[in-house]
């Protein structure tokens, strides 16, 4: 098991001091809040998207360490990614966690810094917010676009 000075380390510190994306968009395709029962932090997120690729994204993060470092990588990263790699992000980073899988790849690669959080469960809806927030999101816009509804986009 890692210990909590592999977790909470200086590179997990700098990325957290130093969120991109701080500012709320003016008028975005959508606007998502995900909260943390368990520890209480909350993401709130700005979403725009054209032709299934991020245009625009603002966040506000109010989250412990290991959510404010997952956002400031998503922030840093986010602009040009397509919904696909979104996605993808998402999924390897749930198995990362919760079934011992490798770390994100590509675009959102330097995510691996929270790989040591997998032996932290309690972490686990923390460092993910972000993502939640993104598939909402991104299912919302979809539907919108396709004239449907959110929840029958995101079944």
């Amino acid at each position: 098991m890692a210990d909590l000075d592999e977790i909470y380390n200086s590179k997990l510190l700098e990325l957290a001091a130093h969120i991109p994306h701080s500012e709320r968009l003016p008028s975005p395709d959508a606007t998502i809040t995900a909260h943390s029962k368990l520890c209480g932090s909350t993401v709130t997120i700005d979403l725009c998207l054209a032709d299934g690729l991020v245009t625009g994204y603002g966040q506000t993060v109010k989250a412990c360490l290991l959510g404010q470092a997952a956002c400031s990588v998503v922030g840093s990263s986010i602009i040009g990614a397509t919904t696909d790699e979104v996605r993808t992000a998402a999924a390897e980073m749930r198995r990362m966690l919760k079934e011992n899988g490798t770390p994100p790849t590509g675009r959102f690669a330097e995510l691996a810094v929270l790989e040591p959080v997998r032996h932290y469960k309690a972490r686990h809806g923390s460092v993910l917010l972000v993502f939640d927030a993104l598939e909402r999101a991104i299912a919302e816009i979809e539907a919108k676009q396709s004239g449907t509804h959110a929840d029958a986009a995101s079944a």
